[in-house]
């Protein structure tokens, strides 16, 4: 007897054996696109905030980064290739298909200025913090 041991949620593991009985079944076709959620790490930095999402085999092009209303949108596909004629999948266990993350941005930020880069299959977001007023004095006039 053979056992298997995963530290995956159950859910997605569930998921995964749902998907090959229907392959069996039906063929590769059957079984739908899959959603999935990068990882992410944020932290805050002295000037800015800084989000980092895993996106490994998928090419910057694929993804677009967008700032509404304080709230950061990544989103994007990653597609798997295809098998030549006369070949089939016997294991598929990467993520496919496209992906949206979302975060509410904090109070004070300026996001006009937002950048991003991609390097090694991570893609970094960089929110700068909105320069706060400096207090200033206001001069009391006495009314004549």
């Amino acid at each position: 007897m053979v056992y298997r041991t995963t530290t995956m949620a159950p859910l997605f593991t569930l998921r995964r054996e749902m998907d090959r009985l229907l392959e069996d079944a039906f063929g590769r076709a059957a079984v739908p696109p899959a959603t999935w959620l990068p990882a992410a790490d944020v932290r805050e930095e002295p000037e800015s905030y800084r989000f980092e999402l895993e996106l490994p085999g998928v090419a910057p092009e694929q993804v677009e980064v967008t700032a509404e209303q304080g709230v950061l949108t990544v989103r994007g596909e990653k597609a798997r290739a295809a098998a030549a004629d006369g070949q089939k999948w016997h294991v598929a266990e990467r993520v496919q298909g496209s992906f949206r993350r979302s975060f509410t941005l904090p109070q004070g930020v300026d996001e006009a200025r937002i950048s991003a880069s991609f390097a090694h299959g991570v893609l970094t977001v960089l929110v700068p913090k909105a320069a706060v007023p400096a207090a200033r004095k206001i001069e009391v006039q006495v009314a004549r």
